[in-house]
Parts: structure tokens; C-alpha cells; sequence
């Protein structure tokens, strides 16, 4: 349930549905095999996409345009990852996770200080660009979204991770939105979390099929877990500059990737 509070919060906070904090945490911590940890973080990914949504400090972020285009390939990407699950050991997970947590961390630091605001309200967006208020300047700002194809691209990708390692895709759609695709590190995190909910279901339609969904008890636990911390994390993330969320984005990162490279 610890380990539940801590990934509510930072899926809260940071977009990332929570799961590159809660498998570690099962697997290393606990000592739960890799692709039940990752089967129970795909539930708690479910459950914070689904809570954090209903939030109205989170819904004034959101881009619907943007998100629904991203899960005709998110959704996609987690299908293929569902047929590639068998084939893959714990072990290959766990550096496939590794790696994707370094590379999207090394993504965020060297783009630390970008904002991806359009302040002029004449500008225009295009089809998926929008408005939000912005905290940070107190303005209403805009932004557009760049490089499409490279975010329908990516949005695959995250798909497939979704699945084989249980982070809910979060992990790599919001720093690569907020790096390369111009979207706001608050934009891209919210739409995000609306998004991983649904890009997580096949991955834990398949953990179950398979048979790694069975100890109810840690389920639930991580469940309510994740559905305490969430309050946590609109708590902090309301009170806290975007680059500050970045760095913070980067320290779990490099250091979740190292266990998982150097250390098992």
C-alpha cells in the first residue's frame, strides 16, 4: 500500500501513471517476479488514469484532439506488446525497462529549461494545438504540436512498453510531447494520464490470461494505494515550478534505470 501511495502520487504529479516507481518497488523491494509487478502496476495505472481524470485541475490541461489521436496508437502498440509478452523473460524486461528509463531521462535534462508556451492569443495552434491557463506566468498561454508523425511514432512505441514492463506508456509519452512534439510538460502529463488508463487494459487482460494476477490481496492493496497518493500528488503539483517537476522526473528515472542495468 506504501508503495501504492508513492506511485498515485507521482502518476498524479507527473503523467506517468505511476508504475516506473511501483514495479521496483514489487520486484526489488518485495521481491515479486518482474511480470507480476508489472501486471499488478498495469491495475494501479488503471485506477490513477481513472481518478486523476475525474480531477478539475487535471481536466483544464487536457488536450481531447491530442489524446484521442495518440490512442488509436497507443492501444495498438500495447495489442503488439500483449503478442510479444511470451516471448520475453523477466530478465529481458527488466533491461528493456531500464533503458527506457535512462534514455527518457537523459531526453528531459537536455531540454530542461524549454517551455513550449505560445503567449500571443493570435497565433494559430493548428488542428491539435491549445489553450490552457498557465500557472507558472499566470496567463492563458498556447502551444502547438510538432512533429505529428514522430508523436503518432513514439505513441506506438509506448504501447508496446505499456505492456511488456508495466509502466502504462506514460514513462516515454510525456517527455517526448514535452521535448520534441512542443507540447507543455502540464499539457502533455494530464492528456497522458487520460490516455494510459486505456492503453494499459490489454497488458492487463494479459498478465491475467498468462496467470500473473494472482495474489488479490497486494492487488488491491497498491489499488488503494495509488488512489491515496493521487491526492498527494495534485497537492505538490499545484504548488511546484515545471522545472522542478522535470529535474524530479530525471533523478527517479537515472536511478530506477541503474537498478535495473547495474544492479540485478
Amino acid at each position: 500500500m506504501l508503495a501504492g501511495i508513492g506511485a498515485g502520487s507521482f502518476g498524479a504529479l507527473l503523467g506517468l501513471g505511476g508504475g516506473v516507481f511501483l514495479v521496483p518497488m514489487l520486484d526489488v523491494g518485495l521481491g515479486l517476479p518482474f511480470r507480476t509487478a508489472a501486471g499488478i502496476s498495469l491495475m494501479t495505472v488503471v485506477a490513477t488514469s481513472s481518478f486523476v481524470s475525474l480531477d478539475a485541475n487535471s481536466r483544464r490541461f487536457v488536450n481531447p484532439r491530442l489524446a484521442v489521436a495518440l490512442l488509436t496508437q497507443t492501444v495498438l502498440g500495447a495489442s503488439l506488446g500483449r503478442l510479444l509478452l511470451p516471448l520475453l523473460s523477466d530478465r529481458v524486461s527488466g533491461r528493456v525497462f531500464g533503458v527506457t528509463a535512462l534514455v527518457v531521462a537523459v531526453v528531459m535534462l537536455h531540454r530542461l529549461r524549454r517551455r513550449n508556451v505560445i503567449l500571443d492569443p493570435q497565433v494559430p495552434l493548428g488542428r491539435l494545438g491549445s489553450r490552457f491557463h498557465d500557472p507558472d506566468s499566470g496567463a492563458d498561454v498556447g502551444y502547438r504540436v510538432d512533429r505529428v508523425p514522430l508523436a503518432m511514432g513514439l505513441a506506438l512505441l509506448a504501447g508496446v512498453l505499456s505492456t511488456i514492463v508495466g509502466v502504462g506508456g506514460g514513462v516515454l509519452l510525456v517527455p517526448a510531447l514535452n521535448s520534441w512534439c512542443g507540447v507543455p510538460i502540464r499539457a502533455a502529463a494530464a492528456t497522458s494520464v487520460l490516455m494510459i488508463g486505456v492503453t494499459a487494459v490489454p497488458g492487463v487482460i494479459g498478465h491475467y490470461v498468462d496467470g500473473y494476477l494472482t495474489l488479490p490481496v497486494l492487488e488491491t492493496s497498491a489499488v488503494l494505494g495509488v488512489l491515496a497518493g493521487s491526492r498527494l500528488g495534485f497537492w505538490v503539483g499545484a504548488r511546484s515550478r515545471v522545472v522542478v517537476l522535470k529535474v524530479l522526473m530525471a533523478a527517479i528515472l537515472t536511478a530506477v534505470g541503474g537498478v535495473y542495468l547495474f544492479a540485478r
